[in-house]
């Protein structure tokens, strides 16, 4: 199993690179807004002649495809894979061993297996691994927002390590930790809204009135569905501290902290920038976690029907 999840997320990895990189791309601040111009009207002149308004409009992420594949070419779309590659084994693998063991500590605290033993050991094994993790990540954004003009040659994974750490010592690697701290609110918010939605399925109508076999594929997609609703809803309340992470790993940057960072995005950018890049990210994750989780359902059901 764990070779198979090990597989499944590399695969998942190079397939959904492109999008990642999109995604950091539209979170930076280096992202090229487009000015429109709208006429404004003063309503306290005398002959309503108005003034020039310039307002930036964000790119969406076909244009941000587009500029990536004429300017730098499509190699660009897979930078910061290597990292990624190196990273997603050892992230799972940690992040599984510490909820198992928070589990087993959790149990004896809380109701054994309750939802809030599952929301405290995926807080833990969270927090660790975002704590071990984070160098890893951090390489990978700065290799992602890292732009090239064709035919230049761009740093690899060690060399952008080792220049992380010449220009800013062991603490450029934690760069970004504090938002990711306050991103495993979005693992506790998917959890809380799954299992409502689970508890929703299995009293609902529908649940009542398919039989057996019919009942199975219907509880399954059933629960495909929640995982997917429950993932998107998480990701779309917590997904600012995603943008502020990215921000604080920026190069040669102005922003120092998570609440700084916060409040100097909303007044030179207003709210909709904690916004830029979700289409991306919804894309990228909403398939993936629906497939994790209900594999993940699917095999808790067929253990359950073998111990029965």
């Amino acid at each position: 199993a764990a070779g198979g999840g090990r597989c499944g997320g590399t695969v998942g990895a190079i397939f959904t690179c492109p999008l990642e990189v999109i995604k950091t791309r539209l979170q930076s601040s280096r992202l090229a807004l487009r000015t429109v111009y709208y006429p404004q009207v003063h309503l306290g002149t005398i002959n309503g002649a108005g003034m020039v308004r310039p307002t930036s409009v964000t790119p969406g992420l076909l244009q941000v495809l587009k500029s990536i594949l004429e300017k730098e070419g499509p190699k660009s779309l897979f930078r910061g894979l290597g990292p990624n590659l190196v990273g997603v084994a050892p992230s799972r693998a940690v992040y599984f061993a510490c909820y198992s063991k928070a589990k087993e500590q959790f149990n004896g605290i809380f109701v054994p297996n309750s939802n809030i033993v599952h929301i405290f050991s995926a807080g833990s094994a969270a927090f660790v691994t975002n704590s071990l993790m984070n160098p890893i990540w951090m390489v990978k954004t700065r290799m992602q927002l890292e732009r090239k003009i064709r035919g230049s040659k761009q740093m690899n994974t060690l060399q952008c390590a080792r220049y992380i750490y010449q220009t800013e010592g062991i603490r450029g690697f934690y760069r970004g930790l504090t938002a990711s701290y306050a991103g495993i609110s979005e693992t506790i918010i998917c959890f809380a809204i799954y299992e409502s939605l689970k508890k929703y399925l299995k009293e609902g109508p529908l649940a009542s009135s398919t039989s057996g076999t019919e009942k199975n594929s219907t509880s399954f997609f059933g629960l495909m569905a929640a995982a997917a609703l429950s993932k998107g809803c998480a990701s779309c309340i917590a997904y600012p501290h995603e943008v502020i992470r990215t921000r604080l790993r920026e190069e040669g940057t102005k922003y120092k902290s998570f609440i700084q960072t916060a409040r100097l995005v909303f007044r030179e950018e207003g709210y909709l920038a904690f916004y830029r890049g979700l289409s991306a990210q919804l894309i990228r994750q909403i398939p993936n976690t629906a497939i994790v989780l209900s594999t993940y359902e699917l095999i808790m059901y067929l253990l359950e029907d073998r111990v029965q």
